[in-house]
């Protein structure tokens, strides 16, 4: 895989996420080295821009996930220094790190997404459970993993649910809970090339896939694809592939759902830089169709481009 030159892979960060971010980054460094790929780990906590420039990357995989990685800050950095990357460029990364626009851009195309409310202070809590009957969630606006993470099923949990998404982000997404099966579709590619891999049932112990069963537990279940009848799982796939284009995703992604007990699907976000982990959901579905974790990792690689088309830089 001489053709894909140089390649940074870029992990690590400085996000609520950095754990993760670091067993995605090895993982798909050793499988890029396996297959020939001249690949090199870049931690953008303990390296610089300016390293970064200077590394001379024929393109990046970027594996950062949260905030300063894969919220359109690092992807706008790429563009001016013309380095091409994987996944989404600066407008749709931001977009789909801020769950609250997310929702917004998914109602105005009339996508199925929870109600919601934006809580901002103390002040926004009063009349919460009136808003949004319990059960409801809470978390931070711009953070993945289910960091910050509360399920609300007692009026006297909103003022602790609140003060724990705060510590990491200034807006907190207060969401109706959807009582039902959790679902995961990955998408490969950009625009009309865009495609759904296998639906992803997770059953977590207790329902409640946090933190540690996302990532560490062996308890948690996964079943790919779905068992779901093929009507139900086209209708998913083509949500999936739907949201994902209307926040202007490309390279890849993985959007979220819970079906509720009337088999409606309802979208909860998008990930644009999903985890690469042994636990990950992207190379399971992938591998459901025959793609292995290799082949996946370097598919995604060669998707890297510049989103940006930039006059200055044919000048």
């Amino acid at each position: 895989m001489k053709q894909l030159g140089k390649v940074g892979v870029i992990y690590g960060g400085v996000s609520a996420e950095r754990e993760v971010s670091l067993m995605s980054g090895a993982g798909v460094h050793h499988a890029l080295v396996a297959q020939g790929v001249d690949a090199h780990l870049f931690d953008t906590k303990t390296q610089s821009l300016a390293e970064l420039a200077q590394a001379q990357f024929d393109r990046v995989f970027i594996t950062l996930h949260g905030r300063f990685g894969e919220d359109g800050t690092l992807q706008g950095a790429l563009e001016l220094l013309g380095i091409p990357y994987t996944g989404s460029g600066p407008m749709a990364s931001a977009l789909a790190m801020d769950k609250v626009m997310t929702k917004r851009v998914w109602l105005q195309q009339g996508l199925p997404t929870p109600e919601f409310a934006v809580l901002k202070n103390q002040r926004d809590l009063e009349g919460l459970c009136d808003r949004l009957a319990l059960p409801f969630i809470m978390k931070p606006a711009h953070e993945g993993s289910t960091v910050g993470f509360t399920r609300l099923d007692h009026a006297d949990q909103v003022e602790a649910a609140f003060n724990l998404a705060y510590r990491f982000d200034s807006s907190v997404l207060a969401e109706r809970f959807i009582q039902g099966r959790e679902l995961t579709v990955p998408v490969l590619g950009s625009a009309d090339q865009a495609r759904a891999l296998p639906v992803i049932e997770i059953v977590a112990p207790g329902g409640n896939y946090d933190f540690e069963n996302k990532y560490y537990s062996d308890e948690t279940q996964y079943f790919c694809p779905a068992d779901l009848s093929p009507a139900l799982t086209d209708q998913i796939q083509a949500l999936a592939r739907e949201a994902y284009l209307a926040v202007g995703c490309e390279g890849w992604g993985r959007v979220d759902f819970m079906l509720d007990q009337a088999n409606q699907p309802w979208l909860l976000e998008v990930n644009t830089s999903p985890g690469m982990t042994s636990h990950s959901l992207v190379p399971m579905a992938a591998k459901a169709v025959g793609l292995s974790y290799e082949q996946l990792c370097i598919e995604i690689a060669q998707s890297a481009s510049l989103k940006l088309k930039a006059v200055a830089r044919t000048a």
